[in-house]
């Protein structure tokens, strides 16, 4: 399931206000040089070529500080973007002003990463059926948003958690004897939730399509071994290509007919989108 704003509201309500509260501590006692009464109109640009997320919670960052503040947005997320583009504008209370700025755009900053990096990978393998996926490899506290903003770039997410789908690796197989009871354990456990395993060989390969897996993940097979699989599997289950997938090795890789690729580097190895606010 792709995590849609929907599916989150509470999440960000909950991650701006912590945002806020570590910022602002007991007040900004910077903006009291500022006269309280002052106004002022302020643009935001970015210095990058980017995918935008975080809309919603630039929204949520001065819903919260003060309502009074007027955004004007040019830009929407999924929307891509140029250096020195705007990408909204601001009006209000001067002081609420510079006591968000640096809230709102580090959530934009970061979400807006995300979905440039994933932008860029769906990009390469576009002309294929294969759907990236992201991981659990994200910012503490920051699960939801960053998988948000993976569906911005035109990526999925996997499971969002450890309670919506089974992914079985070679720790738990280990403790439930052997891959047939571990599968068919989890259908017990949790009936109707997916069943992913993790395999290292064909011969894991073997017995998690016949033990009824749901989708097989081949963990650092090489291109000759994922073509092999995909073909050994003839559909009798979703395949998972995961590791050490980088821009060299994506677009082979998507070639196989493998039906996913996931990659941790879609939301831990990012760099965030430079962004400015101006006064006009």
């Amino acid at each position: 399931m792709n995590l849609t704003l929907e599916h989150i509201q509470a999440d960000i309500q909950q991650g701006v206000a912590q945002a806020l509260a570590e910022d602002i501590g007991s007040g900004d006692i910077t903006a009291q040089l500022i006269p309280a009464d002052k106004h002022s109109h302020a643009r935001i640009i970015s210095r990058d070529q980017a995918t935008i997320a975080g809309c919603a919670w630039v929204d949520e960052v001065f819903k919260q500080l003060d309502s009074g503040v007027e955004i004007i947005w040019h830009v929407e997320d999924g929307q891509q973007v140029n250096a020195n583009d705007t990408l909204f504008e601001l009006k209000g209370s001067s002081r609420s002003l510079l006591t968000g700025e640096r809230t709102a755009l580090n959530f934009l900053q970061t979400l807006s990463a995300v979905a440039t990096k994933c932008f860029h990978y769906s990009q390469q393998v576009s002309h294929t059926q294969v759907k990236l996926l992201d991981t659990r490899k994200t910012i503490p506290g920051m699960r939801s948003a960053l998988k948000y903003a993976v569906t911005q770039g035109g990526c999925h997410n996997h499971r969002i958690g450890l309670f919506d789908a089974f992914l079985i690796k070679e720790n738990h197989i280990n403790a439930c004897g052997t891959i047939k009871q571990a599968i068919e354990q989890a259908k017990i456990i949790a009936p109707g939730k997916p069943v992913e395993v993790e395999v290292e060989s064909f011969d894991e390969l073997n017995q998690a399509l016949d033990a009824g897996a749901d989708i097989i993940m081949l963990d650092n097979f090489s291109i000759d071994e994922t073509k092999q699989a995909v073909e050994q599997a003839n559909g009798k289950a979703k395949l998972e290509a995961s590791g050490n997938i980088t821009d060299k090795t994506l677009v082979s890789v998507a070639e196989t007919g493998v039906d996913f690729i996931s990659i941790g580097a879609l939301t831990k190895d990012i760099k965030a989108v430079d962004l400015s606010m101006r006064m006009v």
